[in-house]
């Protein structure tokens, strides 16, 4: 009977092990179903909003295209700009390694010297004269401990020089090898610097085409508002995938963060939320901060990405989910570093400062949305 009960309870306990494990499984499989559904849709969308129309939609479609490369180009140069850092670092700490070993090995030299000659001295003797020579049994055996006590240090002091010698004859292929990877990386960093520089000749190229083609406040305001339609299009259809995903997972409401949220770049405010933007028929949702362009940018809470492309108007735009119905916004990027269904940490670099879009200077746009609606973002940063 005891046993019967035993058996009961153990499957019980494995069925409860199941049930526990298997919709966190199930969930996370949803979960990425979800995401790839989101970025097939956001494609499509892209696709439908940017269907050329005109000789000015060629131009902008070129400069998107420019100024992706412009960013691909800057973060394949950085990651190399890394690769040259770490191996210059390599070779140093091998040229540091390399001078003790050389220390190291003379000194070692003299005392190998000096067990040698001990060894010869001793070898005259060796153990068993050692032993006929001595009278009392308790000085043999003093004498032969203590010979067997000089063979063994001599033999460590031997082996730790052969070790020396050894890895100073490995560090020269190494330094050779990390010699020649710096060169290859330099060579590598300096074709990518052409590169980007030819591409940014023609986004100036580009830009200037553009900007003759906008010169009436009149068409400023057209192009304006529909940067924003494409934008609100894009959010709508985000808003709709996390209706039905529960993405994020936060300790810590949102709405408690306010007057507590860290700036998402280090700049100057240019323009602030609500302030005029075209002759007072169109306003900033959002804030514009002026700061050097490869400047890091920051999410300014915990959440998930759940958008990271070029959006024409805004450049390259990374938004951020952070529950309970609020999203930041983050645009006119150089580089971005995070993919849409990434997990972002407060104060985590998610992008640099750049001026994609077609902006002339350098600056970061930065939207605080709160139910689909702009809200000012002042209000819930720190104290400068």
């Amino acid at each position: 009977m005891r046993q019967k009960i035993q058996t009961a309870i153990l499957i019980c306990a494995v069925g409860a092990c199941v049930s526990y494990f298997t919709p966190a499984y199930a969930n996370e499989e949803t979960d990425r179903a979800k995401l790839d559904e989101l970025k097939k849709n956001i494609a499509e969308l892209k696709k439908e909003l940017e269907k050329t129309k005109s000789s000015r939609d060629d131009l902008m479609k070129t400069l998107e295209d420019t100024e992706k490369d412009i960013g691909d180009l800057r973060k394949k140069a950085d990651d190399i700009q890394d690769q040259l850092e770490d191996g210059q670092a390599r070779l140093r700490n091998l040229g540091e390694e390399r001078s003790a070993l050389n220390l190291k090995k003379k000194s070692q030299q003299s005392y190998v010297s000096q067990h040698i000659k001990s060894a010869w001295r001793l070898g005259q003797q060796g153990n068993v004269r050692l032993l006929l020579n001595q009278q009392e049994p308790a000085t043999v055996a003093r004498n032969l401990k203590f010979y067997d006590y000089v063979i063994q240090a001599r033999a460590e002091k031997i082996s730790a020089y052969a070790d020396t010698i050894n890895r100073l004859n490995a560090i020269e292929p190494e330094m050779a090898y990390e010699t020649q990877k710096l060169k290859q990386n330099h060579s590598t960093l300096q074709k990518r610097q052409e590169e980007l520089q030819a591409s940014q000749s023609q986004r100036k190229l580009i830009l200037s085409r553009l900007l003759k083609s906008i010169e009436s406040k009149d068409e400023q305001l057209t192009s304006l508002r529909s940067d924003r339609k494409r934008l609100e299009r894009v959010l709508n259809n985000v808003k709709r995938f996390l209706d039905d995903a529960d993405l994020v997972n936060n300790s810590e409401n949102f709405a408690s963060l306010r007057g507590k949220l860290p700036w998402p770049t280090k700049g100057t405010v240019l323009r602030n939320f609500g302030t005029s933007r075209v002759s007072n028929r169109l306003k900033w949702e959002g804030m514009l901060i002026g700061a050097t362009s490869g400047n890091p940018v920051v999410a300014v809470h915990h959440g998930r990405v759940v958008f990271s492309d070029y959006l024409r108007g805004h450049g390259l735009l990374i938004i951020v989910d952070h529950g309970s119905d609020y999203m930041t916004l983050y645009a006119h990027n150089e580089v971005l570093y995070k993919e849409l269904g990434e997990w972002v940490n407060s104060g985590e670099t998610i992008a640099t400062v750049g001026n994609s879009g077609g902006r002339q200077d350098s600056a970061l746009y930065f939207e605080l949305r709160h139910k689909g609606q702009p809200t000012n973002p002042r209000k819930w940063f720190k104290a400068a």
